[in-house]
């Protein structure tokens, strides 16, 4: 074998004998990908986040997907209440964060990282504007006399601000609004959540209805006799 006339390659496993002046005039190549290369860009599907919150992509539309669920959870309300006992005390419980209260301007500028001084600042804020389907739903609740319950994973240290947004996003005479105290900090959304559900239930709630944008604001005994998800491809929350 002639070495200076003969280049050996080994490219996935494959041994290919190439002469010098084959080898002079190869055209450019690529390796093989490595399996990673599956993974969509993280880039990319901001970008698609984006186009989804603005309607701009084939992946769907965020403010009819809203409004969809939003009126799921209203007929149900409206079939329950058709169906109720006499004496029943019934009561609904919604998230705020990406269900009551929208963080896009927020969550845009950070470019979907969570900065905690930045976002506590934004809530301090209080300039969150509503969800459109979830003022329908409470005004709908209330007109059918159910209690509302707002539940969500922020710290009681925010009620003010908090109070103070769902005013000014058009939420009035709801019939508690609960945050985490301290002590409950290191509780998983399931355990914190459910946990608050279950002192309703031992109040005399029925929970007919639970509204949130994570699986974390619904799931966890006991449940609501309906839950209804929102959309959320922007964070999620165990």
């Amino acid at each position: 074998m002639n070495v200076g006339k003969k280049l050996w390659l080994l490219s996935s496993g494959i041994v290919l004998s190439l002469s010098s002046a084959a080898v002079a005039q190869w055209a450019p190549q690529f390796a093989p990908v490595a399996p990673g290369e599956r993974i969509e860009n993280l880039d990319t599907l901001k970008d698609r986040a984006k186009q989804y919150h603005a309607c701009t992509c084939k992946c769907g539309c965020y403010a009819k997907d809203l409004d969809l669920q939003a009126d799921r959870a209203m007929a149900f309300l409206k079939h329950r209440l058709a169906h109720s006992k006499a004496g029943e005390k019934m009561a609904i419980v919604l998230d705020i964060d990406e269900t009551s209260l929208s963080n896009w301007d927020e969550m845009e500028k950070a470019g979907f990282a969570y900065q905690n001084d930045a976002f506590n600042a934004w809530v301090e804020s209080g300039k969150a504007p509503a969800i459109d389907g979830t003022v329908r739903i409470v005004k709908e609740a209330q007109r059918l006399g159910l209690g509302v319950f707002f539940l969500t994973g922020r710290p009681e240290s925010q009620r003010a601000a908090t109070e103070r947004n769902l005013h000014n996003a058009g939420y009035a005479d709801w019939n508690e609004l609960i945050l985490r105290k301290p002590g409950q900090e290191h509780s998983t959304a399931v355990e914190y959540k459910s946990a608050e559900r279950a002192k309703l239930v031992a109040a005399g709630y029925r929970i007919v209805l639970n509204v949130g944008d994570q699986w974390s604001d619904l799931k966890g005994t006991p449940e609501a006799e309906y839950s209804v998800k929102y959309p959320d491809p922007f964070y999620f929350l165990k």
